[in-house]
């Protein structure tokens, strides 16, 4: 999927009145004085000012004099931390869960057992040391994986995870537990992920933030609306969201803002939220340097004037970024090896041993000393400088900085007075929070009611935000309303209509009981959002699960009384007032019940597979149990108390008894005897056929019907209403106490999983492979590292060395001589509200073979926009210009001779490393190549990308697999495996990276460009030493105008020299290029340049002789003949449909087998259902009863497929989601290889679980046990069955875009069919109109199949309870009088020579029923078969075809009143997908 900049333009100036009221200065007086006073240290925050800083400065400090003025009190606290120790389980590495060691988990016991006894604990970090005044930041540095993460974490709290921290942790005298309970949301750890909620806008983002810590006493006295739009506008001015208010935070798989907008509008989240100490981890994560630096620079500020204290791990600082910091930190392996002054941090290692490298900053020599790979050893100290984390520590604690140290924690520790500390924390805190309605020790600035509130507003603009699934409840209720009325459409008044009254009633309650089950998908994205915001002291999860409950309500209460309306009346229902508002209200009250039941449910359970089975085991058992399929009389003992904890058996009591009170059920045609020679007899003399008649009475009192057949009663009604309140409120409040305790938050570090066997013996053999050739390690001159130019220059060639490395049998593979160029390319899009944007402007340049082209600009100026449209992936808007290979117009084939790395590294969780590079290499390297040929080529990969150690690890999620690092050289891996010979485009490749691991991917893609290959590339936060390894830069500005194009230079003088010469102030000798140009062209977040870049390029002989060079490049090449590119790369697949099929279904099964908790929940169902079922209706007996039970069993056995296909929906969206966003737009395969993947993994699974299904149930229920039917019976449900709702299922999801709205709809289809299926209305009660439906609906077929199966030529005796009794005429005996009828009628006399009291059973034989309800065995048996697998055959066809139609297919709405606008590209000739 392509990431496109939608960044709303609009103005938005006037949402800064306020703030200019309250502190008396416009907006870039304030952006302004960031910029001055952020760069000043805590040392020297208040000196060298002059008289017009002081006067800036006043403004930002009003706030503070303000605050006095008005008696409130600010809260600061800084943090000493001694003999910090934190515990965690020794799990670095572990071995892969899979379904086989689910299978063989009873053998091996033992070795679990064993396991579990000697689990190991290890230290993650050990001894840290420290103090961090009110007013200091501290950078941490570290390798990933060293503990910088834990520490971070530590500090602020959040240590639930670990097994055990050791040591003191003070703040300010206040011990941590206090902090946490009492004054959580003034220490915070800020992750490096962005949670947030996709549909929100920025303004509703950082507005609710503002909203949730607005305080009680306020200064200035301001309302409390003016209040949140200050914060909002202050924060969105600093980070430069302002012009974002209504554009959509978005994810990676929801279009809103771009990543590192993202990036900024988390950090403004986290400063909205007010803390006074905050653990910042890599939060430059994703931002371009210019804006990492403003960021910085805006923590800065706030330490100065507001004394907040900042603990940061950056893990790219620039120079300029890391003078900011008072103090630095490094880590080691979990051991901290230095704590002091930034400023001597450098001068520490150096007089230890270690050099500083040429153009190698301060943060990154730092990091790089604890990397053995990457670290430079002064000349003479190879025998004695300290080498391993132990030999750092020895040699920090003899050291006069660690007695430095330890000094000013003494000084700390005497200077606190904990007591008066704790009182002023209290005395602040308090002026925040409401003075009622909260607890004492509350560490929220609302009470809950108020967070109640805010949430309900924030609730109802995530609905706003989530139209498809609105529109879709809307629309499902409305079509289910019309469908069910129209079906039960005035339904007779007579006994023949009871039981379809009763059915209406049930289908009624069961509808939005579904659609609770469906909702389920929806809570589960949100979870790491509502952690996180738990974390930051926002609210009480259990706020945001009552207040999510109300604002899905009143959608829910709108569609319930639309679906209300017009079932009631279709039906003819009971047609009274009074009738109709109870039927209303307890079907509402019942759907909010069973709603909160199914949260409740997903609030305990980690996982939707978990939740989806268990709630589908509860659907069985809530149906079973409602009193509709068994009424309680007929119940069996052992289960029948569940009938009294279902809140569905209490509401249809009620609505029975609301529909049958005081009702007359006619029923002349069902008297006995009745036909020819009874229309004379008197009525005493005949009964009605039906439960509760009674003899001599053509009808039936409603009441002895539903009390003789149900045990219900008027009575129960109100009582029935009190007890479903009741059990409403208990599953909200356990759904709220789920939510509040079950927490997502804390990790035990990155833990790697490994295939069983493959787990090394030790962390050492995790080291990465790294040759003698690429290692960095060199051995300085001492006089070089006191300024002689040779320490330079053997630092340089050590470098060189260390790069330009690439395995011998890859430089024939990357011998590349062809050109990529493009010019006058532009990209305007159209959005929401017909404003059109250009987010390019024409921008031109090229990529030479052997090249290294570096693309960069700011957040949001159309880096990824460019990379993407050269790429060909774009397919919304109108792109304009040229785009050449050697000066002549793209082919069919560009997508496959390039590679494209994206910024989301985003792959198949259950393969292993090797797996998916060689899945990549068997299905894009052309088919010519021998496949041992594609997978020695994997290894090569493997090797040039020192990934062998850990080549059998499964890529995972963050915490359980591949690290960041790991999971960018994969992304990079995956793509070199397909051997691009044209360009290599790559998104961002160092984003998320430490400086050591950037530099080893920015030192890759160099060595790859030595070796011949093209490669363009944008990057965010290069060092200068990281920047000069690229030949050419693209600068972008905002609105995608280009800036620059051209060489960087040695020692990127060529750039320099140009802004230099075009005006631009001097670079300085120890500035970053990078961070250089950047400035100059007004990049960042709140920076403005001095004039137009994009004028001064253009107007530029630098302009002028690229445009030559280009034409001049088209002409020559184009006239030159055709390079002599393979007919296998003009075919859009490298393989064949047959190969693609074949790889991509061995990895889907791999995918299965590998997610044990998707599998075993599947068979827990199953299992627990099968069960289940089958002793509810434990040896039904051959009466009338028993054969209801027979029926209702094959019932529940179709109904089953509600919660399997919402458990299986979800998984194939998600494996939709990763080929439509990645291996769709490389044209791995084609699309129709994935769906047929997926019938071929989901099918046999389902097939044999069905079958233990099955087992359960089949053969407890008493059904025919011949080997005809009962083979029959499996082969239509366990096989035919089967398959049709697996396709079925998959089919929905093709035209839904997530997994809640796949599950509504999946309800809403699966309701339809069953209702016509002839189950619940009788075919000849089934509407004219409609008696269509019961012939197309595929489940009228099955369950005439089954039906059949299980009654056809079965005996049936009536109980006691079940005879129609009558006396006849006096003088006759009962056979006398009704022997005829009875052979007739085809029922049998119990008594035929009794004289009085004659009991008629009305079958004697299942055929019987059969007849009734339009089922005939003999002639339906196989018929029935043939229907079954023409609709299984048009499910599969419908699940291609609609793959196609809805997500492949482009199409275009004709536009009336204006010219039609299309996506194109000229002159590329790109075809269609198919």
């Amino acid at each position: 999927m392509a990431s496109i900049d939608l960044e709303n333009q609009r103005d938005d100036d006037a949402t800064a009145v306020s703030i200019e009221k309250l502190h008396g200065v416009d907006l870039s007086r304030l952006e302004s004085l960031v910029r001055i006073l952020s760069t000043r240290s805590a040392a020297h925050a208040s000196d060298d000012l002059s008289e017009s800083d002081i006067k800036l400065e006043d403004v930002l400090r009003r706030r503070v004099r303000m605050h006095e003025q008005d008696g409130i009190k600010d809260r600061s606290v800084g943090v000493m931390f001694k003999g910090l120790t934190v515990k965690g389980i020794d799990m670095s590495t572990t071995s892969l869960q899979t379904l086989g060691e689910i299978l063989m988990a009873p053998f091996r016991m033992r070795e679990t057992m064993r396991d579990i006894r000697h689990r190991t604990l290890r230290n993650l970090i050990q001894d840290f040391n420290g103090v961090v005044n009110k007013g200091e930041m501290l950078l941490v540095l570290g390798r990933p994986g060293a503990g910088c993460s834990t520490f971070l974490r530590t500090i602020a709290g959040e240590t639930e995870s670990y097994k055990g921290v050791e040591g003191v942790i003070s703040y300010d005298g206040i011990d941590q537990q206090t902090m946490k309970t009492r004054f959580k949301g003034d220490v915070l750890y800020s992750s490096e992920t962005d949670e947030h909620f996709p549909t929100l806008n920025v303004n509703e983002t950082l507005s609710f933030a503002a909203d949730v810590k607005a305080p009680v006493v306020r200064a200035g006295n301001v309302t409390r609306k003016e209040h949140i739009e200050d914060v909002r506008d202050v924060l969105a001015t600093v980070f430069g969201l302002r012009h974002l208010y209504h554009t959509p935070v978005g994810n990676d798989f929801i279009r809103g803002v771009s990543g590192g907008e993202r990036k900024r509008v988390s950090l403004a989240e986290v400063m909205a939220g007010g803390a006074n100490l905050v653990s910042w981890d890599n939060s430059t994560r994703g931002l371009d340097a210019s804006t990492a630096l403003e960021y910085t620079q805006t923590l800065r500020t706030s330490t100065n004037i507001l004394k907040n204290t900042a603990i940061v791990a950056i893990y790219q600082a620039g120079e300029n970024i890391y003078n900011l910091f008072d103090k630095v930190t490094v880590i080691y392996a979990g051991r901290q090896v230095y704590f002091g002054p930034a400023t001597k941090a450098k001068a520490y290692f150096e007089r230890m041993g270690y050099v500083c490298a040429s153009r190698q900053t301060t943060a990154e020599f730092l990091t790089a000393v604890t990397d053995p790979a990457g670290r430079f050893i002064r000349s003479g100290y190879e025998n004695r400088i300290p080498a391993t984390a132990d030999e750092f520590v020895a040699y920090w604690k003899t050291s006069k900085e660690y007695e430095e140290m330890m000094a000013e924690i003494e000084e700390y520790e005497r200077s606190i007075n904990p007591p008066e500390t704790l009182k002023h924390l209290n005395e602040s805190a308090n002026q925040e929070r409401p003075k009622f309605a909260k607890r004492k020790d509350s560490p929220y600035t609302l009470s809950f009611w108020a967070q109640f509130r805010v949430l309900v507003r924030r609730g109802f603009q995530r609905q706003k935000g989530n139209k498809p699934y609105l529109i879709t409840s809307l629309l499902a209720s409305i079509v289910q309303s019309l469908i069910m009325g129209s079906l039960f459409y005035d339904l007779p008044s007579t006994y023949q209509g009871s039981f379809s009254r009763g059915g209406v009633l049930f289908f009624a309650l069961l509808t939005f009981t579904v659609n609770a089950v469906a909702e389920m998908a929806m809570l589960y994205p949100q979870r790491a959002v509502v952690d996180k915001q738990k974390r930051f002291a926002f609210y009480h999860p259990a706020a945001e699960a009552i207040a999510f409950i109300a604002t899905s309500m009143p959608i829910k209460i709108i569609a319930m009384t639309i679906f209300c309306l017009v079932l009631y009346f279709m039906s003819d229902l009971n047609r009274k007032a009074g009738q109709f508002f109870i039927f209303m209200l307890f079907v509402q009250f019942v759907t909010f019940t069973m709603t909160a039941f199914f949260q409740m449910i997903s609030s305990f359970t980690k996982t939707l597979e978990v939740a989806n089975s268990v709630a589908g085991l509860a659907v069985v058992i809530v149906f079973i149990y409602a009193g509709y399929l068994i009424p309680r009389p007929l119940m069996h003992p052992w289960f029948k108390w569940l009938s009294y904890i279902n809140p569905l058996a209490y509401g249809f009591e009620a609505l029975m008894a609301n529909e049958f009170h005081g009702r007359d059920l006619a029923c002349m045609s069902a008297l006995i005897p009745n036909g020819p020679g009874f229309a004379d007899v008197s009525l005493e003399y005949k009964v009605c056929a039906a439960t509760g008649s009674t003899p001599g009475m053509n009808f039936i009192l409603g009441d002895n019907y539903m009390t003789d057949a149900f045990l219900y009663k008027w009575t129960h009604v109100w009582r029935n209403f009190g007890i479903i309140i009741a059990f409403a409120i208990v599953f909200v409040v356990m759904y709220a106490i789920g939510t509040e305790t079950t927490s997502l938050s804390g990790t035990q570090g990155d833990v790697l999983v490994f295939r069983r066997g493959y787990v090394p013996e030790s962390p050492e053999d995790l080291k990465s492979d790294v040759s003698p050739d690429q290692a960095m390690a060199a051995v300085i001159d001492e006089k070089g590292e006191s300024g002689d130019s040779s320490a330079s220059s053997t630092t340089d060639k050590a470098m060189d060395d260390a790069i330009g490395k690439v395995p011998s049998r890859m430089n024939t593979a990357l011998q590349m001589n062809e050109v990529f160029s493009w010019q006058h390319v532009n990209y305007t899009i159209t959005l929401e509200n017909g404003v059109e944007r250009q987010l390019l402007c024409d921008v031109q340049g090229y990529t030479k073979p052997g090249t290294l082209t570096a693309l960069m600009g700011e957040s949001g100026a159309g880096k990824t926009t460019l990379l993407n449209t050269l790429a060909q992936r774009i397919n919304v808007g109108v792109i304009s210009g040229d785009m050449f290979v050697d000066g002549k117009p793209l082919n069919s084939g560009f997508k496959r001779r390039t590679g494209y790395v994206q910024q989301q590294d985003l792959h198949v969780p259950e393969s292993t490393v090797r797996e998916a590079l060689q899945f990549a290499a068997l299905l894009r390297q052309p088919k010519s190549v021998p496949i041992e040929e594609k997978f020695e080529y994997v290894e090569t990969v493997i090797e040039m990308l020192g990934m062998g150690s850990y080549a059998e690890a499964i890529v995972g999620v963050l915490g359980q697999g591949l690290n960041v690092e790991q999971r960018k050289k994969l992304s990079i891996g995956v793509e070199l495996a397909s051997k691009p010979s044209l360009l290599l485009f790559l998104d961002e490749p160092t984003s998320g990276l430490d400086s050591q691991s950037a530099w080893a991917v920015v030192q890759l893609l160099r060595r790859l460009a030595n070796a011949g290959q093209a490669i363009l590339c944008t990057i965010h936060q290069p060092s200068a030493m990281l920047f000069e390894q690229f030949d050419r830069l693209l600068l972008l500005k905002k609105g995608g105008q280009t800036v620059y194009f051209g060489d960087i230079g040695r020692n990127s003088q060529t750039l320099i020299d140009y802004f230099e010469d075009q005006g631009a102030p001097k670079c300085g000798e120890m500035e970053n290029p990078a961070e250089y140009i950047l400035n100059c062209i007004g990049a960042g977040a709140t920076a403005a340049a001095d004039r137009n870049w994009y004028d001064v390029w253009i107007n530029s002989p630098n302009f002028r002789q690229l445009t030559v060079e280009i034409e001049e490049l088209h002409a020559e090449l184009s006239s030159l003949p055709p390079q002599n590119v393979s007919k296998e790369f003009t075919n859009k697949f490298a393989v064949s449909w047959f190969t693609q099929v074949s790889a991509v279904t061995v990895r889907t099964y791999r995918q299965y087998w590998r997610s044990p908790t998707y599998v075993m929940a599947k068979v827990v169902l199953f299992i627990a259902a099968g069960l289940f079922t089958g002793f509810s209706f434990w040896k039904s007996e051959s009466t009338i009863a028993g054969v209801q039970n027979l029926l209702f069993g094959v019932l529940l056995s179709l109904i089953l497929v509600f919660p399997l296909i919402n458990q299986m929906q979800p998984r194939i969206i998600q494996i939709r989601e990763l080929y439509e966003v990645r291996e769709s737009a490389s044209n791995t395969y084609h699309w129709s290889a994935l769906i047929l993947s997926l019938l071929l993994a989901e099918i046999p699974y389902n097939v044999l679980f069905a079958s233990i299904y099955y087992c359960c149930y089949y053969f407890p229920i008493a059904y025919m046990r011949t080997a005809d039917r009962a083979g029959y019976y499996y082969f239509v449900y366990c096989i035919l069955y089967t398959i049709f709702w697996t396709t079925f299922g998959l089919g929905i999801t093709n035209f839904v875009p997530d997994a809640a709205t796949a599950n509504l709809v999946s309800s809403l289809l699966v309701n339809m069919v069953l209702s016509f299926s002839g189950v619940f209305q009788p075919m000849d009660l089934i509407p004219h109109f409609w008696k269509f439906m019961y012939r197309i609906s595929p489940l009228t077929y099955f369950v005439q199949s089954l039906l059949g199966d299980v009654l056809h030529d079965r005996e049936v005796h009536c109980a006691p309870s079940e005879f129609n009794v009558f006396s006849p005429p006096p003088g006759n005996s009962c056979y006398e009088y009704a022997g005829a009828y009875a052979e007739t009628a085809g029922g049998y006399l119990n008594n035929p020579n009794a004289t009085s009291n004659c009991e008629f059973c009305k079958w004697t034989v299942g055929d019987q029923y059969l007849s009734s309800v339009d089922i005939d065995y003999s002639g339906q048996h196989w018929r029935n078969v043939g229907f079954e697998c023409a609709y299984i055959l048009f499910n599969i066809s419908f699940c291609f075809v609609g793959f196609y139609v809805f997500r492949v297919a482009t199409w275009k709405l004709p536009k009336f009143g204006k010219k039609q606008k299309e996506t194109k590209v000229e002159q590329t000739n790109a075809p269609a997908e198919a």
